[in-house]
């Protein structure tokens, strides 16, 4: 087995503000019984928890809306939330978006004109049990089927619905040969579920298989874990990703409520042992769906050396469609944003389309008029501004030939995975 690579020591932080959200310490209230010991222990989180309408409405007052929604979903979508996650709820207000993301409510038993099982179109592009191959160079593998909260807003609900279970050794097999059979695929993102709901040594078996395929370059953790269980991320669980780099964890942060010191501690224990992380959020109706909100949120994120990366339409998946904002919101949110922040506080807004087309971005039109001498553009404050096109048009580049040719030092694996254009586009039909 590799070394174990050490957790650099931090330097003591220059004081600034502090990214943590202080809320009123409710685990003495829900769970009186539980050590300290025990609170901290992410198996003691899983075993315990909260997974039924009687267990929830011990723990503090649902209103006629929850009540009837647990009711209603109950053979539909499972409920999971761990100690440490209801904890964050506030008893008090029912759009709370800790509440809101972990109860559902009457609206999620219908399903919508327009709402898809398989939202993304996965599962026609699932050669094996755990791959999903929508993109040319990129998989999903599906490790597991079960998560620390189950989300009222999840996409891939059919999966996590807890038919599936984990990722058994025949389906790994399966999905390495696989890998060994596609030399395209450089980058596999592990996902589910949540994939570190695995123990440390089954997810050590389960990388290094991956890690043993030559042209996989990077590995991607698509996990909610900081968010909804943090005690998980341990000095050897960093360790242990570490180990794999390049490997980045994608996490899931929604609201700045979430934001707390436990989650805090786990992203920086993960970039502290060199293991980067950045951010999907879901844009949410009435939970997050205000510039005010998700600018705060990608602060606090920035602070913990968190990258925002993301900010997600929500997929048409069933029974979510009370979850979802126009599109224009998303658009106006970014607009809202743009030149009031850092480039690195403002997200890509990312609309996966219905039935597997693929991720596309949307982005405020900045463009006012387009020529072959001129574009004219408007900023953020609304002011135009011409920038001149140059008179020469051709934008090949000469040495690729040198470069990606045999002993060059570039290589077919990084320089001709797509076919580019030689040349510019011609401009855009002027206009006024």
């Amino acid at each position: 087995m590799a070394t174990a690579l050490p957790i650099l020591e931090r330097p003591t932080p220059i004081a600034r503000p502090s990214p943590i959200c202080t809320l009123p310490d409710r685990r003495r209230a829900l769970y009186p019984e539980a050590t300290d010991a025990e609170w901290g222990d992410w198996r003691w989180q899983a075993r315990n928890m909260v997974d039924s309408l009687a267990a929830l409405e011990a723990k503090f007052a649902l209103t006629p809306d929850e009540r009837d929604g647990l009711a209603a979903t109950a053979e539909i979508f499972r409920l999971g939330i761990t100690p440490y996650y209801l904890a964050l709820a506030d008893p008090d207000q029912s759009f709370c978006p800790v509440r809101r993301q972990a109860i559902p409510v009457r609206d999620e038993a219908r399903v919508r004109p327009g709402e898809l099982r398989d939202p993304l179109g996965e599962d026609r592009t699932r050669p094996t049990p755990a791959i999903v191959h929508r993109y040319p160079d990129r998989v999903l593998l599906l490790a597991t089927d079960r998560c620390t909260v189950y989300c009222r807003h999840c996409t891939r609900r059919r999966i996590t619905g807890g038919d599936e279970g984990a990722l058994d050794r025949t389906a790994l097999r399966e999905a390495v040969a696989y890998l060994r059979g596609h030399p395209e695929v450089r980058d596999v993102l592990v996902s589910g579920g949540d994939p570190l709901l695995l123990s440390d040594a089954r997810l050590e078996e389960l990388l290094a298989e991956i890690a043993s395929v030559q042209t996989v370059q990077m590995i991607r953790i698509g996990t909610r874990i900081p968010v909804t269980c943090p005690m998980r991320v341990t000095p050897e669980l960093s360790r242990l990703l570490r180990r794999f780099a390049p490997l980045f964890v994608v996490t899931h942060f929604n609201h700045p409520r979430e934001v707390t010191a436990e989650a805090a501690q786990a992203c920086e224990r993960l970039v502290d042992a060199g293991v980067p992380v950045e951010n999907q959020t879901v844009l949410l109706r009435r939970l997050n769906s205000s510039a005010r909100t998700l600018l705060d949120l990608n602060h606090r994120l920035l602070m913990l050396r968190v990258r925002p990366y993301y900010l997600h339409q929500g997929d048409v998946a069933e029974g979510t469609e009370h979850l979802r904002t126009p599109l224009e919101a998303g658009v106006g949110i970014l607009e809202a944003m743009r030149g009031h922040t850092s480039g690195l506080a403002v997200p890509h807004l990312a609309v996966d389309l219905p039935g597997g087309g693929g991720k596309v971005t949307l982005q405020p039109d900045y463009v006012v008029q387009t020529g072959p001498d001129a574009w004219t553009f408007r900023n953020f404050r609304g002011e135009r501004y011409v920038y001149p096109q140059p008179e020469a048009r051709d934008c090949s580049c000469p040495y690729d030939e040198v470069f990606y040719s045999p002993g060059g030092g570039g290589s077919a694996a990084h320089g001709e995975a797509v076919n580019r254009p030689t040349s510019a586009p011609a401009s855009p039909k002027s206009t006024a």
